[in-house]
This record gives C-alpha cells, sequence and structure tokens, in this order.
C-alpha cells in the first residue's frame, strides 16, 4: 500500500511538471502580408518581392519550445512558399505554394531549437527579398548554452540584383549579385548608398 501511495505522488509530481513546463511554452501569431514594393537601390528603382513592405522581411522573436503560426496572405503577382531554415517539427510542409490572392498558415512547434535562424521563400528569384531572421531565445527560466549577451543587434546578410528577378526570369547565380547588404542596405563602397 505505501508502495502505490509513492507510485501516485511520483506519477502526480511528474504530471504537475509536464502541466508546468508546458504552460511555460508560449503561441505566437504572426500576419504576413506579401506584396510588390518599390525600392531603390544603387541609383534606381524596381519593384520587389517583400513581407509587409520591409527588406528584410519581419523579425520572428520567440522562445524555445514556443509554437509559432504565421499567416501569409499573397497579394503579390507571384506564387510563392517560405521555409524555415534551422527549425525541425514544422507542421505544413514548408512545399505548400500560397498562390496570389491566397493565403496560408504555417504552423511551426519549436523544440530544441535556440539561437538566431533564417526564414526565407523557397525559390532563389523570391528568396533574394523575401527572408528575415528567426529569433529562438532560451525559455525565460534558463540560461543561455553560453555567456549570455551584453546586448542583442540582428544582422541580416543579403544581396542586391539591379535587374527584376521574376519566376520566369531567375538568373541568380553564385557571384552574380551588383550588391552585398546588411540589413537590407548595401555598403558605401558600392556608391550610391543612403
Amino acid at each position: 500500500m505505501g508502495s502505490e501511495k509513492q507510485g501516485f505522488i511520483w506519477l502526480s509530481g511528474l504530471l504537475f511538471l509536464n502541466i508546468f513546463v508546458l504552460s511555460t511554452a508560449d503561441v505566437h501569431y504572426y500576419e504576413f502580408s506579401l506584396q510588390e514594393s518599390l525600392f531603390t537601390k544603387l541609383c534606381s528603382t524596381k519593384i520587389i518581392l517583400t513581407l509587409n513592405g520591409s527588406f528584410p522581411g519581419p523579425e520572428i522573436r520567440v522562445r524555445r519550445g514556443d509554437t509559432v503560426f504565421v499567416n501569409v496572405h499573397n497579394h503579390a503577382n507571384y506564387a510563392v512558399s517560405l521555409d524555415w531554415e534551422g527549425v525541425t517539427d514544422t507542421i505544413d510542409g514548408s512545399n505548400n505554394t500560397i498562390q496570389p490572392g491566397r493565403n496560408f498558415t504555417y504552423n511551426i512547434e519549436l523544440g530544441d531549437e535556440i539561437g538566431t535562424l533564417r526564414w526565407h521563400a523557397t525559390s532563389a528569384w523570391a528568396a533574394a527579398t523575401v527572408h528575415g531572421a528567426f529569433v529562438i531565445l532560451p525559455v525565460a527560466t534558463e540560461d543561455y548554452p553560453f555567456p549570455a549577451p551584453t546586448s542583442d543587434q540582428t544582422i541580416i546578410l543579403g544581396e542586391w540584383f539591379r535587374e527584376e528577378l521574376t519566376e520566369a526570369n531567375q538568373t541568380i547565380t553564385p557571384g552574380s549579385a551588383d550588391a552585398y547588404t546588411i540589413n537590407g542596405h548595401p555598403g558605401e563602397t558600392y556608391g550610391c548608398s543612403n
């Protein structure tokens, strides 16, 4: 009888611990609008695909173990799908292509991932402008697996192409960028920088 009571207490404690751990995970909702936007870089203006009108796209900032829903509304003229680099449990099959005028909600269940990852469009021509940071912090009650940073600044490296990049014109090859960007801006060595 005593061992049954101890087993019940142990099982109850384990159940409580699981509920406590699961209750510390949050659910986050992001709304992304895929659209065509005018951007000026390297002294010329062109239309590029963006999410929420920004280049690079919006940052996703969550904690380890959280659930993330990203609802993407496609207001552009091209079908696009997104990929979540480094995230192992995306419940969507990242192969889902979002047709113009439609939307799709990605369901991302985070496990042990931690650090700064990247999300991007799956096709090379769209990924040139449709990409952003996916920052996964440790759970609030735990430490980083390395010395804790004293400040936090996300840096996104990218490329800029003068030519129009479209689904029909996929001419992106390694080393063919006209400029490299840091957080969407080419450096001063390219001229016409802002």
